[in-house]
């Protein structure tokens, strides 16, 4: 009889240590990033805690903004466009009359602004919202403008949190002393949530992501977003390396008149990977999600 008592309690401390740990990561609030199948070009939704957010908007006639409709998503903490080519900014410019607020619209200071920016920059003025321009050393987060100012004063849930407890996302370029244009002008963010870590580098080429690494020489995240589609152009083998991605993922049209994604690239990062299966391509797989938890960092992706 004293046996069984003694199994009774230690497989009650077990069953409620096992308890424990499942309430704990209960606890926690993952971020989810999920890139939405576009075809040829690029949109990141961001979600953490019933808010949402945008890394760029893909082309126009996709359905991005039906995407979000059927997500349930009608308003959008902020909203960045890298750079202002048309299959990364396109579906912003559907936004009107769709019932999809924006309370912040963040461009770079993309000098080959052209025409695009200008539609751009009017249908925010048609939504109401408020634009701003991010440079490099500023931050964003959910509920909150440029380095933790909150929207129009008020205080909103989920602003002011601690790096541990709720997303940032940190501008590693742009820098304030240089005038770049096109590709090497993407906006480019590092996410952090507690331990896990990820990279949107929108089409940053070969030579930003040079000058990236001189100013971040010890660069790292587990999720990269493979910069420019996949192209020969961009992810350069010391700066994939560098990086040293757990998962990486590109957004590519099927059958795309560019060869996006390039062999070459593919091949350096199945090396980097260390497992092809860590390679994620939305003309493959269509829309991608990932979860990124405080304690674990980036998880196994989960259904879109």
């Amino acid at each position: 009889m004293k046996r069984l008592w003694i199994f009774v309690v230690a497989l009650s401390a077990i069953i409620g240590g096992c308890m424990y740990v499942s309430e704990t990561a209960a606890e926690e609030a993952p971020m989810r990033l999920t890139a939405i199948d576009v075809g040829q070009g690029l949109a990141v939704l961001l979600e953490w805690n019933g808010r949402y957010a945008m890394y760029d908007f893909g082309p126009d006639s996709v359905g991005v903004v039906d995407s979000l409709v059927a997500r349930g998503v009608d308003t959008l903490d902020w909203v960045v466009l890298s750079h202002f080519h048309r299959d990364h900014i396109g579906g912003f410019m559907e936004l009107p009359g769709r019932g999809v607020f924006v309370r912040r619209l963040y461009v770079g200071p993309d000098t080959a602004c052209s025409f695009f920016c200008d539609s751009v920059l009017r249908v925010a003025r048609t939504l109401g919202t408020f634009v701003d321009t991010l440079l490099r050393g500023e931050s964003v987060s959910f509920g909150e403008g440029v380095n933790g100012m909150t929207a129009g004063g008020d205080v909103v849930a989920g602003a002011g949190c601690a790096l541990d407890e709720c997303p940032r996302f940190d501008v590693l370029w742009p820098t304030r002393y240089t005038r770049v244009g096109e590709n090497r002008a993407s906006v480019v963010f590092l996410g952090r949530l507690g331990v896990g870590k990820l990279l949107l580098t929108g089409d940053l080429d070969s030579v930003g992501e040079r000058l990236l690494l001189e100013m971040n020489p010890t660069l790292s995240a587990e999720l990269l977003q493979v910069g420019h589609h996949g192209s020969a152009g961009s992810n350069t083998l010391k700066f994939l390396s560098q990086v040293s991605p757990k998962y990486a993922f590109v957004s590519v049209g099927a059958g795309n008149r560019y060869g996006h994604p390039a062999p070459s690239v593919v091949r350096k990062l199945n090396v980097v990977l260390e497992d092809s299966t860590k390679l994620y391509r939305t003309d493959l797989h269509g829309s991608i999600s990932f979860e990124i938890y405080p304690s674990m960092g980036v998880v196994v992706p989960a259904s879109p």
